[in-house]
């Protein structure tokens, strides 16, 4: 059962970075969900828990460096007080602030027969039981409208607040969760929509339709507020339902590897710039 991918794990490492992340820029995260993929992966850690929150960041995928006027719309970003960076995986733009809760499973692909399609049931079933406290019954699949559509978009009466992918490296799987949890959702879901008006020249084509009312934060939704740190406290109680849960940072083995990823990650960002600087 999904559940048992969960529940039978013996630890869980729970490494808590929802208050700051050790690098200031948000490519940090995701070089060290790359790391922790590869020592989970080679079972020099178990499983591990990470909540992570950056402030005022547009999160680029690979496929938005090909929008033909991409300078004017990072442009217009930067103006704004926003941070851009580019991930090193597909997907479009997303937002991270301070309302935004990231969590991110990393679990051993083989030893939890992880297919694609489970690893997202895993992490469904987790923020069932995560937001329960909050009355949040939601449903998966696409939003169309929203920013980053997919098909494991989680939304309540067609208002998306989160949105769930993976990575895979070296026998380790990071289900990753961006969960908007105060503020507007439509607010960000303006600035974004703004963002693909002006990188795609207006040409429909080019720019995927935002409609600004499909998104919602949860707490628009419970109309109570969700706060980080019950948020976390949860996830901690629920991950030692069965399991040891010890809280870490990274090793300092991991710390070598983290370098190693971020300086990737940093590679991409300065290389999608660097096209658009030369105006290709």
């Amino acid at each position: 059962m999904i559940e048992n991918v969960i529940r039978n794990q013996p630890t869980w490492r729970l490494i808590d970075h929802s208050q700051f992340t050790p690098v200031s820029d948000a490519l940090s995260s995701f070089a060290v969900d790359d790391t922790l993929c590869e020592t989970v992966g080679n079972r020099e850690s178990p499983a591990v828990a990470r909540p992570w929150v950056h402030d005022k960041t547009i999160v680029l995928g690979i496929q938005d460096g090909r929008l033909p006027s991409l300078r004017a719309g990072v442009s217009f970003l930067e103006e704004n007080d926003w941070n851009v960076i580019v991930r090193n995986s597909g997907g479009l733009a997303v937002v991270l602030d301070k309302g935004i809760y990231n969590l991110s499973l990393i679990l051993h692909e083989k030893d939890n027969s992880l297919s694609i399609e489970k690893g997202f049931e895993v992490m469904v079933t987790l923020l069932r039981t995560l937001l329960a406290p909050y009355g949040i019954e939601f449903k998966t699949g696409e939003i169309v409208g929203s920013y980053c559509p997919g098909s494991y978009d989680l939304s309540v009466d067609g208002k998306k607040f989160a949105g769930i992918s993976q990575r895979r490296i070296r026998g380790g799987v990071s289900v990753q969760v961006y969960l908007c949890t105060s503020g507007s959702g439509s607010e960000r879901a303006k600035v974004i929509k703004e963002f693909y008006e002006l990188a795609g020249d207006g040409v429909p084509e080019q720019c995927p339709p935002i409609y600004p009312e499909t998104m919602a934060s949860l707490s628009e939704i419970a109309r109570q507020d969700v706060i980080h740190a019950n948020l976390t406290k949860h996830l901690s109680a629920i991950l030692s339902h069965q399991a040891e849960v010890i809280r870490t940072d990274l090793s300092p083995i991991e710390v070598g590897a983290f370098e190693r990823y971020y300086a990737r990650v940093r590679e991409r960002t300065t290389k999608v710039f660097s096209s658009m600087k030369s105006g290709t």
